[in-house]
């Protein structure tokens, strides 16, 4: 055992005067929820820090217990969970082998887990879960919700139902390994419901119209990112790494976002994501926010269908709550007269499920080319 101890100890010495902070580490694919996945190439400077860092907004230390059900080959269990468990020396508690509503409820409570990880979806189906109140989950206080927007009313549920009242969000992509954003606990909870917060330490933000200008404070605008989170590049792919990060070192996120005064970040979706109707500019965020707030909806995805007249219209497809029901002419009445009349969705689906990445981010490509497809005939 010692000889053992003596040679890990060697190797680990050899290996140290051989690693540099910016060697490549990881080739981390992104999700695909806009399209093909792209390797980032992520360094040890870029992960490691993100994970300390991390972890030291949530406060981790060694008498706390993560718990964590989001997959390890992603930047989110493997940063945001592992790495910065092991930079803080946190307990780290995982549920299963894959993402089970009913096994992570199970492991928090057993485990006295004292924060809880996940994408929106999976906090969604664990409120929802028919088995939800029969569990004690009152040792949780943290936990990151990121990977996705995070809904106002899903982010209020945690913190009243499920104790977090410390849960932060975290925003940003697998490019900038992978948080550039976070939320603090001691942020007010308007703050923590609605924006993504400040920029991570060490990090910038800034907030550009399409010509690359800065936009004033309050004015929508591409996030963008620079700082020791950037990844070196996309594998083998430098046409596609130019498109990304530019001559300044600027990595463009193709997110839409309003910075205010203060620097707390709201984020509206993807660029592309956005509807053009008419002429007139809808963020399909705004829309779910709004439908979030029916109490018989449990999820709802927004987006734009090609349309001969208008350019674009807009589709909602709804996941109801168990013992609910709904028609689009309910849905379009809810809407009435609270939401912009061009804001109501124009074609309402009802669905049990929706398309995902293996990592639980919905697939909004999908779902367009699904109704592209429907509305077609073909």
């Amino acid at each position: 055992m010692c000889n053992g101890v003596a040679e890990d100890n060697a190797r680990l010495a050899q290996l140290a005067a051989e690693l540099r902070p910016d060697d490549a580490i990881n080739i981390q694919f992104t999700s695909g929820t806009t399209g093909n996945p792209k390797g980032a190439t992520l360094s040890h400077c870029n992960i490691l820090n993100n994970g300390y860092l991390t972890g030291a907004a949530m406060d981790l230390s060694p008498r706390e217990r993560l718990c964590i059900p989001v997959p390890l080959y992603h930047c989110f269990g493997m940063v945001l969970s592992v790495l910065a468990c092991v930079a803080h020396g946190a307990t780290m508690v995982f549920p299963g082998e894959d993402f089970d509503s009913l096994d992570t409820l199970k492991a928090a409570e057993e485990e006295r887990c004292t924060a809880l990880h996940g994408v929106p979806t999976m906090f969604i189906m664990e409120l929802d879960h028919p088995s939800f109140s029969q569990f004690d989950l009152s040792s949780l206080r943290t936990g990151i919700m990121a990977g996705a927007p995070c809904p106002v009313e899903v982010m209020r549920r945690l913190i009243s139902e499920m104790h977090m009242d410390d849960i932060l969000i975290a925003y940003g992509q697998t490019e900038v390994s992978p948080i550039n954003n976070t939320t603090l606990p001691n942020d007010s909870l308007q703050l923590r419901t609605e924006t993504v917060g400040r920029a991570v330490p060490w990090v910038e933000i800034k907030v550009i119209d399409d010509s690359g200008r800065v936009v004033t404070v309050g004015e929508k605008g591409e996030i963008c990112t620079r700082g020791y989170s950037v990844m070196q590049g996309y594998w083998n792919d430098p046409e596609r790494t130019a498109e990304t990060i530019d001559a300044g070192g600027w990595l463009h996120s193709g997110d839409l976002a309003v910075m205010d005064g203060d620097g707390y970040v709201q984020i509206f979706g993807r660029i592309k994501d956005m509807i053009i109707r008419g002429g007139e500019n809808i963020y399909p965020r705004e829309i779910e926010e709004f439908l979030y707030q029916h109490p018989a909806i449990s999820e709802v995805q927004v987006f734009g269908v090609p349309d001969e007249k208008m350019g674009e219209e807009v589709c909602a497809w709804i996941q109801l709550n168990a013992g609910h029901e709904l028609s689009a002419d309910d849905v379009k009445d809810y809407c009435r007269d609270k939401i912009t009349h061009f804001k109501i969705p124009h074609y309402i689906d009802f669905v049990d499920e929706y398309p995902m990445t293996v990592t639980s981010k919905i697939q909004k490509f999908v779902m367009r080319d699904a109704m592209v497809e429907r509305l077609s005939g073909t």
